[in-house]
């Protein structure tokens, strides 16, 4: 059976639906990093997501063909992720996304190394004839986080964001978002096929003590 991220580390993708503080270690990504309002047509958040996945398929499927990967085992493509912030550094405003600056990311297993993924990179460019040269190989170490599972529209996270913030002020918290720290997202359901209400995403927010 294939290695599922989501299954194995409950703790990091399957919150609960209220605020908790989770340390989080390092961890490998591919990554595409962009600008501006992620919903607009072709922004350069919707074709970082086809060069992300271009890259982690021809990854998975490395065990079909004559290229072997040292320690591969075969896994689910974890889901989409994006680390998000504000031209101007502040905290997230949802209601200027064409301020919005991305790095969309998805999760690598242990096994995929610079080499790989360098492979991977140009494998992909090679048998989709698209330029890849925009992903790159991205280590983060977010460290302590408030992280909460999010039901519902995008555009109602600020609701759940103010709960982390309130559940914060009551313990000792607060939050700690810079350059090298920034307001995370998981997103675990397909919004071309889903319900706004019915979505599900991990909000996971860096922290410190007051």
């Amino acid at each position: 059976m294939a290695f599922d991220f989501k299954k194995e580390y409950k703790e990091f993708y399957l919150p609960k639906n209220k605020p908790a503080v989770v340390e989080i270690p390092k961890m490998n990504y591919i990554a595409v990093r962009g600008k501006g309002d992620p919903n607009a047509e072709d922004s350069e958040y919707k074709q970082s997501i086809g060069l992300l996945y271009g890259v982690a398929f021809t990854i998975k499927m490395s065990k079909m063909g004559d290229h072997k990967i040292d320690g591969y085992f075969d896994f689910v493509v974890p889901p989409l992720e994006g680390f998000w912030k504000m031209s101007d550094g502040g905290e997230i405003d949802y209601s200027h996304k064409e301020n919005f600056e991305f790095v969309s990311v998805i999760r690598l297993p242990d096994f995929v190394t610079i080499k790989e993924f360098e492979w991977a990179r140009k494998t992909a460019a090679e048998k989709k004839k698209t330029d890849f040269s925009k992903v790159e190989f991205l280590n983060v170490e977010e460290g302590l986080c408030v992280q909460c599972m999010h039901i519902g529209p995008y555009d109602d996270e600020p609701k759940t964001v103010a709960v982390m913030r309130e559940f914060l002020e009551q313990n000792g918290y607060r939050f700690d978002i810079s350059e090298k720290r920034q307001h995370h997202e998981i997103y675990l359901s397909d919004a071309r096929k889903t319900a706004p209400e019915k979505l599900k995403t991990v909000i996971r927010i860096p922290i410190a003590k007051n």
